[in-house]
């Protein structure tokens, strides 16, 4: 399943853009959910985090229209259009994500905890909380197990507007057995 992740993405400009994208979510997902299960928790965060940045940019595909409506400018609508598609910035991933609560909710309050992962992916527990907002491994893994439920239950909600295929299919099947056996 991960050798899927190594095959050039389509073009984004294409609807096969947000289901690789998707499917690229689900498999980094999964991952994060074995390296919390060999006590890799700095790599499952960093894992997490991958797999919530290509969650973010399936639906903003998805949802390219309503977010050009909350652009302020002209250039801003070229940008979501021509850049953030394709790259997902982290300097802009808090802005893209609170375009995206008009369709989804509570994205942008998931970002921050994806955003907190990354960090503890570089710096580890952290007992002062100066450089890490987790004190030890076993709560950036409760949230890295909650992000990844989000992550699913996002793909699920996203599935009759994605172009769903088998692989699709199989890695959400898979990601759904794992979760499973977190709880």
């Amino acid at each position: 399943m991960e050798k899927l992740l190594e095959r050039p993405l389509p073009k984004p400009s294409t609807e096969d853009y947000a289901a690789a994208r998707a499917l690229e979510a689900l498999v980094e997902a999964g991952l994060a959910l074995e390296f919390v299960k060999r006590g890799l928790v700095r790599n499952a965060a960093g894992k997490a985090f991958q797999a919530w940045r290509a969650l973010l940019v399936a639906l903003l595909w998805l949802e390219m229209e309503k977010v050009k409506t909350v652009a302020k400018t002209e250039e801003e609508k070229r940008w979501l259009e021509e850049r953030a598609v394709s790259r997902v910035p982290t300097s802009r991933i808090r802005q893209l994500a609170l375009m995206l609560d008009a369709a989804y909710g509570d994205v942008s309050l998931w970002t921050e905890i994806a955003l907190n992962l990354h960090d503890y992916q570089y710096h580890g527990p952290d007992p002062d909380m100066a450089l890490s907002r987790y004190k030890s491994p076993e709560e950036a893994a409760f949230d890295v197990v909650r992000l990844v439920k989000k992550i699913y239950k996002l793909i699920e909600a996203a599935r009759p507007r994605l172009r769903w295929e088998e692989e699709l299919q199989s890695a959400l099947e898979r990601l759904g057995k794992e979760l499973v056996s977190h709880e």
